[in-house]
């Protein structure tokens, strides 16, 4: 009896403490699968969330970068519009200037021709027409360089300068070494030559086939140069030019970077 009451005592025990321990176990839900799935789906969301809202910042910072370029651009092209603008208007300022002050003169010019007409004083008015030519008439000068041949051995040879500076009215002729006055006044001529080393020349400036001026030079120790020329009233049409006037074997002339051969004009007064 006493055994049994203990063995009783034992199993009840024994089924108690099963009972605890089993408690104190953790159990396991049948939704944790889902459940941490949709923790990494919730996380997952935040950083995607993270990553819109910075790359959101970003391109609103180069929406306003951009913006702000646009309007730098703007800037510069209204400035440069505005330069623009100015320059040109300055410009059609003084050319209507320029067209007020001639307009002036033709119309000062044109009332003091009609008052000496009706004073009956024609030689006064011939005078102001021969003026008004005057002043009408565009400047008459050349200035040229560079021998085409620099062997003087030909009698009469003619200098062909092949280059000019200046040559307005284009009065001088590069290909023949000719002058030709386009309007009849007082002109200045200049020659300027250098003979080679050990050679000679002798150079007239000629005027309608009569030596005006002439010159002789002889490089004996060096490169030597001289100049020569004249001034002289020519009619229109008529033709200057520079030539040898004693050609042979040992005339001859020199020309290099320092050493320039030239012939120039210059209408002084008409």
């Amino acid at each position: 009896m006493r055994f049994s009451l203990l063995f009783v005592f034992v199993i009840v025990v024994g089924i108690y403490s099963y009972n605890f321990s089993e408690a104190r176990e953790p159990v396991c839900s049948k939704f944790a699968y889902e459940e941490q799935l949709l923790e990494k789906m919730i996380r997952t969301e935040i950083k995607v969330e993270t990553m819109v809202n910075e790359i959101k910042k970003t391109e609103d910072n180069i929406i306003s970068t951009l913006g702000d370029i646009k309007q730098t651009v703007a800037d510069f092209t209204d400035m440069f519009a505005d330069m623009r603008g100015n320059i040109t208007d300055e410009m059609l300022k003084r050319e209507e200037e320029i067209k007020g002050r001639e307009e002036s003169f033709k119309t000062l010019f044109e009332e003091t021709i009609t008052n000496l007409t009706s004073l009956g004083n024609e030689a006064e008015k011939e005078k102001l027409i021969q003026l008004q030519g005057k002043l009408e008439q565009p400047p008459v000068a050349f200035y040229a360089h560079h021998l085409k041949d620099m062997l003087l051995d030909t009698t009469n040879e003619i200098l062909i300068f092949e280059k000019t500076f200046t040559n307005e009215e284009t009065g001088y002729d590069t290909s023949t070494g000719l002058f030709t006055a386009p309007v009849g006044g007082l002109y200045q001529f200049v020659v300027h030559t250098c003979a080679y080393k050990g050679k000679h020349s002798y150079l007239g400036l000629v005027l309608d086939d009569n030596v005006i001026a002439a010159d002789s030079n002889f490089g004996d120790d060096a490169y030597g140069c001289n100049t020569f020329g004249a001034i002289v009233r020519l009619q229109k049409g008529a033709k200057v030019w520079v030539k040898s006037t004693a050609p042979g074997s040992n005339r001859q002339l020199f020309q290099n970077s320092y050493r320039f051969n030239t012939f120039s004009g210059l209408l002084v007064n008409n």
